[in-house]
């Protein structure tokens, strides 16, 4: 019998759950030789969360879990072997998708932690036991994103950086929850709000033409486009000092690049 494997880890899942990829594929290689199946070949995805997917077009966005769609199109495989089946989804619509991908192949999950799981079982027992299971694995997501938004809220709320991306005119280090001012970026930044002041009728693009011309460039060292230029605009509170994070607002503990009335650094 031939079956294929699948692991997977968000940033998120790695810490907490511990389901690492060699832990994962260690475990899914295991439980195959006990089988006596087949292990054709492990897929993987690593840093996606779960709950990723394409809404437009309807399908499980990693690339992972499409390259095993890629391969089950022209090969047979009985089975697709996880850990647990959390790691193929976390969330209802993702779930729904999956289900529906492997059935048009004619293809079931085992999951080692759910020994009964079965995408084709109409068992009522198997149907609430793996159904429990699933709201558990659920309960436990919201918990820890409910305790990591507490955390954040309370950095916010001092003015530090709670996470997410770092503005275009500052840098730090990944994982120190610091910002420090880039003096290159920052004097585009400053540039594009004195052309503002100047120029107040200028369109973006009007805007984003200037800079080119004066030799600014992105982050990315290319020349700036309309919403670059209004992200950048769209952030005057933050680049005079105001941080800001959901609903919360205070006085950031990072350097301002603007202040009113002036410019500084």
């Amino acid at each position: 019998m031939n079956v294929i494997g699948y692991v997977r880890v968000s940033t998120q899942g790695q810490v907490k759950d511990g389901y690492s990829l060699s832990y994962q594929q260690d475990e899914i290689q295991l439980y195959c030789g006990q089988q006596g199946w087949h292990l054709v070949h492990v897929f993987t995805d690593e840093g996606i969360s779960g709950a990723k997917v394409d809404e437009e077009a309807l399908e499980v966005e990693r690339e992972g879990f499409q390259d095993m769609l890629t391969y089950v199109s022209s090969q047979k495989v009985d089975y697709v072997v996880v850990l647990n089946t959390s790691r193929l989804w976390r969330s209802d619509i993702v779930k729904v998708l999956v289900h529906r991908e492997l059935k048009k192949r004619n293809i079931d999950i085992r999951s080692i932690e759910q020994p009964t799981y079965s995408i084709f079982k109409k068992d009522p027992s198997d149907f609430l036991i793996n159904g429990l299971m699933e709201l558990l694995d659920a309960y436990q997501r919201l918990e820890i994103a409910m305790k990591l938004g507490r955390g954040r809220n309370k950095k916010a709320s001092e003015g530090k950086f709670a996470g997410g991306g770092i503005p275009y005119g500052y840098k730090g280090k990944r994982g120190s929850k610091q910002m420090f001012i880039d003096e290159q970026q920052a004097s585009t930044v400053q540039r594009l709000f004195q052309l503002k002041e100047q120029y107040p009728i200028w369109s973006l693009s009007a805007l984003a033409e200037k800079l080119n011309e004066e030799g600014f460039t992105t982050e990315q060292g290319k020349r700036f486009t309309k919403v670059q230029v209004k992200r950048i605009l769209d952030r005057k509170a933050f680049y005079q000092g105001t941080y800001r994070y959901g609903q919360i607002e205070a006085d950031g503990k990072h350097q301002a690049i603007l202040q009113s009335g002036g410019m500084c650094l």
